[in-house]
């Protein structure tokens, strides 16, 4: 539970999209402490705050510490900190915001509700909550800009589409100019099935997600891959984890034994 003065905590900001560009709102509206070292989804680990930790702890001992969807590489933590996820093993907890959201005791409002389906669904998500066409488009335009994908990286991605696509039945193979997948996501939905690449890395979208992990459970146990988004949700491999000639024999595996 949240002390009751909220001066006593410091939250964590993990990798920056719309989810976390909002918690950090709340935050600062509210005046509650916290630190954005403005991390990206694969870095976003709980070393980059550990001065952050050290700091606090030695300044507020009987203080909490609540990590916002941060990989834990420290050998070990204070007992005051928490973390406040949703993905991997964690996907059956409710999105970051709406945890946050609890803890502060604020009522959850309509954008809130938008924001927690697109990050915790992507757009399906959004259908689902009720969202209008030109909410959807809002929002994920705004998740694009919060990731910080560029006006180049958006032209990549109709580059990517119109020279690098490739059909497998109702499977979507694409190599991308960049590491930005999401344009080539929201520019390609509704698909059934999506798998995007490039040198160093591979995300696997939609139906048939879950069955990809399986096929490469022993990667995931070891935190070369993530997932997150149930079944239909996604699963990829960390960035940099891999040779582009292994990268190569993942697409190739996934073709080949893909099925629906």
């Amino acid at each position: 539970m949240l002390p009751s003065e909220h001066t006593d905590c410091l939250f964590l900001l993990g990798g920056q999209d719309l989810e976390m560009q909002t918690i950090r709102e709340l935050l600062s509206v509210h005046h509650i402490p916290y630190a954005d070292r403005q991390l990206r989804w694969d870095n976003a680990k709980v070393s980059c705050y550990k001065e952050d930790i050290e700091k606090f702890c030695a300044s507020h001992p009987m203080g909490r510490i609540y990590g916002i969807e941060l990989a834990n590489d420290l050998p070990s933590l204070p007992s005051s900190y928490q973390s406040i996820d949703h993905h991997n093993e964690l996907s059956y907890r409710p999105s970051a915001l709406e945890q946050v959201l609890h803890l502060l005791r604020l009522p959850v409002e309509r954008r809130h509700q938008l924001v927690a389906a697109n990050d915790c669904r992507y757009i399906p998500g959004l259908q689902a909550a009720g969202a209008t066409p030109e909410e959807i488009a809002e929002i994920r335009k705004a998740d694009r800009q919060a990731q910080g994908v560029s006006d180049e990286e958006e032209r990549l991605a109709e580059e990517a589409i119109a020279h690098h696509l490739k059909r497998r039945g109702r499977l979507l193979v694409v190599r991308a100019g960049c590491s930005s997948f999401s344009p080539i996501c929201d520019r390609l939905y509704p698909y059934h099935s999506l798998l995007i690449y490039t040198a160093d890395e591979w995300v696997f979208y939609g139906e048939g997600a879950d069955r990809v992990r399986d096929m490469f459970v022993d990667d995931y146990r070891q935190g070369k891959l993530y997932c997150g988004g149930g079944p239909s949700g996604y699963v990829g491999a960390q960035r940099g984890t891999y040779t582009e000639s292994e990268i190569n024999e993942f697409v190739e595996q996934i073709k080949c034994t893909y099925y629906v």
